[in-house]
This record gives structure tokens, C-alpha cells and sequence, in this order.
């Protein structure tokens, strides 16, 4: 049987696409919240990182893709590891149940997948597709023009006075509805319940973990998905809190609530 027959046929093979799908995602999950935390910088720093990523075209829908994989190879053998773990056990329930740290996070996965899949289709249709946010942006993706070149590790994302695509407003008006806070809320910290089993079993996979340091492992990860978490809980519970307020010149100053006409962040931009 052939390399790949065995990576989809074997236990060990589909815990090792596991592992390699998880990381893969994992690294995702984490560049996208720095990208996202930029929400707290001025307007420039997100629509250039945000206007780079729209302009790469064919690659960005190819990363898109391998993500998409990513994640159905991702499901695919988290289903078959099931379903032959259960075929093993049998029909005979276990005499004693010993309820550990992983099998908490791992049990609770069922959830978890099926809110953070649909968490997926409501991210894309807000940010990507512009179809499920501020009512105005349904029919026109608000605009912005660069007040600096906007500029990450010496690679030029936006030009100064090019017209691009308003995401800092999209994020803000977005997330003054307490509904889509409350759902992006649940549903990073169900991410994070995912990751914090999904990481250790990946290095376990892979045969870095042991009895000598299992336990540091454990708290390095758990750290690690706290981190994470608040980091998503910070931009949703700020903007709904009204401790970040949006720049002037912004549509999400325009067209937000009243206490957002008073920004906290000033800016010299004028909105096109």
C-alpha cells in the first residue's frame, strides 16, 4: 500500500494528518488575531494590511483553498479516529470513568466544530463577501483613503491617497451590535476549548510530548489559549463597551451611535 493509502487507512496516519492540518490551522488562527488587533491602531494600519491581502488575488483564494482542505481533512479524520475508537470499545461501557483535562476538551469538540463552523460562514460573509454587516454596507463596501504608506517589514501594503476598502469600520459597526459580539464571544471561546486539546495531542502526535515535561506542556498551552482568548474577547468586549471609539472621518464614526461621534483616536483622514 502506498505512503498516502496508509496516512488515510491507518490510526497513525490519521492522527498524524491531524496533526500536521492542526498546525497549519493553528499558525491560522493566530496570525489572524494579530491582523486583527490592528482594529486598535489608527484606521491606516488594518485597511493596508487588509487592502494587501485583497491584492494578492489568485494566491489569496489559493491559501484560502489549502485552509479549506486544511479544515475537511481536519474533520474527516477527527470523525474516523472516532468512530474506530468507539468500534474498539464496544458495546460494553467502561466500568470506571476517569474524566481528565483532555478528554473535557476533546468530548467537548462536537460543539465546539459545529459553532466555530458556522462562526466561519458568518466571518466570511461579514469581512470577505460584505453581506451580513452594517445594513449600509450590503449595497457599497465603505471606502478609505490613506492618510500614510501603510508599510509591514519593509513590504509597501497601501500607497498614500489610494482608495481602499473601510474593514476598521466594518469591524467597528460590526461589532457594536450586541448579538454578533455575543456570538463571536461564544464562539472564539469554544475555539479556545478546541485548541487547548488540539495543541497538546499535537505535540503528543508527534512525539514531543513526555512524562518529563507533560505537565509544563500542559500549562505552556493552556497559557498560550488564555492569551488567545482574551485577545478575541478585547476587540469585541472594547468596541461594545465603548472604551475604543472609532476615528473621526471614519464610517463607523458617521454612521455609529452617539457616543462614537466622540473618538478617542484622532485622525486627519476625510472619508470618501
Amino acid at each position: 500500500m502506498s505512503l498516502i493509502g496508509n496516512l488515510y487507512s491507518s490510526s497513525i496516519g490519521r492522527k498524524f494528518i491531524m496533526a500536521i492540518t492542526g498546525l497549519v490551522l493553528v499558525g491560522f488562527v493566530f496570525g489572524h488575531l494579530v491582523g486583527n488587533l490592528q482594529i486598535f491602531l489608527p484606521p491606516d494600519h488594518i485597511n493596508g494590511y487588509a487592502h494587501f491581502l485583497q491584492g494578492l488575488g489568485p494566491v489569496l483564494w489559493l491559501v484560502r483553498l489549502v485552509l479549506l482542505v486544511c479544515v475537511g481533512l481536519h474533520i474527516w479524520a477527527a470523525i474516523a479516529l472516532t468512530a474506530e475508537s468507539r468500534a474498539a470499545r464496544g458495546a460494553q461501557a467502561y466500568g470506571v470513568k476517569k474524566w481528565l483535562h483532555a478528554t473535557w476538551a476533546s468530548r467537548a469538540m462536537r460543539w465546539t466544530g459545529v459553532i466555530v463552523f458556522f462562526f466561519i460562514l458568518y466571518h466570511l460573509a461579514h469581512f470577505t463577501l460584505g453581506i451580513a454587516g452594517h445594513e449600509t454596507f450590503k449595497t457599497q463596501l465603505p471606502e478609505w483613503t490613506m492618510q500614510h504608506d501603510a508599510k509591514e517589514l519593509g513590504i509597501t501594503l497601501a500607497k498614500q491617497g489610494e482608495v481602499v476598502h473601510d474593514v476598521y469600520s466594518m469591524v467597528f459597526l460590526g461589532f457594536q451590535n450586541p448579538v454578533v459580539s455575543i456570538f463571536y464571544i461564544i464562539a472564539t471561546s469554544l475555539l479556545s476549548v478546541h485548541l487547548l486539546h488540539g495543541i497538546e495531542s499535537l505535540f503528543q502526535t508527534i512525539g514531543w510530548r513526555n512524562g518529563t515535561w507533560a505537565c509544563c506542556l500542559r500549562r505552556a498551552v493552556t497559557g498560550l489559549v488564555i492569551l488567545y482568548f482574551l485577545g478575541n474577547l478585547l476587540i469585541p468586549g472594547a468596541i461594545l463597551t465603548g472604551l475604543a471609539k472609532p476615528a473621526e472621518g471614519t464610517a463607523a464614526a458617521m454612521l455609529g451611535c452617539t457616543a462614537c461621534h466622540a473618538a478617542s483616536v484622532p485622525a486627519t483622514a476625510v472619508h470618501n
